[in-house]
């Protein structure tokens, strides 16, 4: 091949390359939820092996019963503390309200740059952990649970993507984001595990089929 060719080709490349690149840097979230790393596939399909199995029971159940957004540190609360975590650039008021700042959600890949459009999720939903052996426990043990930035329990999402999944489980609810199901079983699993919650039927099936591969 001439060497006027060879050069123009790989200017050509070069210049392909770094198009690509520039492409990719545009499309990439401008800011990552910081979820506590929860355990691993194999892990997970341990803990969920150990847990009991049982039919879910609603019987009085309220959402005040679990005190969250509790103060954290300072004026910052629990929604607070996660907003500036999982956030990125968050700049913040006297009173630890976010006042910019920019949030990706990993349930649905969507960047948000207003606080208001971004709800705080429990990972394991209070009715659920109701359902599942909350209702024995201490109102201390319940604000410990809806509070928890320890475990993999609190992520910053989009608000209505949130208020869809309500209080399902991962039989009947999942991140639309493929990439993220692994990751959210895992936590699922851990936090259940820690917390010495019990299954359904429905939902240890698929935890089991969407733990298979990670």
């Amino acid at each position: 091949m001439p060497r006027f060719y060879a050069r123009r080709r790989l200017s050509t490349v070069a210049a392909f390359s770094a198009l690509i690149a520039s492409v990719a840097l545009f499309n990439a979230p401008t800011a990552s939820a910081a979820l506590p790393t929860p355990v691993s596939g194999a892990t997970a399909r341990s803990y969920l092996a150990q847990l009991t199995v049982a039919t879910e029971d609603r019987t009085g159940y309220n959402r005040d019963l679990f005190p969250h957004w509790i103060t954290i540190s300072g004026s910052c609360n629990t929604r607070e503390t996660v907003l500036k975590r999982d956030g990125s650039g968050v700049v913040t008021d006297s009173a630890c309200a976010a006042t910019s700042g920019s949030w990706y959600s990993p349930y649905d890949g969507a960047t948000w740059s207003a606080a208001s459009d971004v709800d705080i999720d429990h990972l394991v939903p209070l009715a659920e952990a109701w359902d599942s052996g909350a209702d024995s426990w201490t109102t201390s043990r319940r604000q410990s649970f809806a509070n928890d930035l320890t475990r993999p329990q609190l992520l910053a999402v989009t608000d209505n993507v949130n208020q869809s999944k309500g209080d399902q489980d991962p039989a009947t609810w999942m991140p639309s984001r493929t990439t993220y199901r692994c990751t959210y079983v895992r936590a699922w699993v851990q936090v259940k595990y820690y917390y010495g919650l019990s299954v359904d039927s429905a939902e240890k099936s698929a935890l089991q089929n969407y733990l298979a591969p990670c």
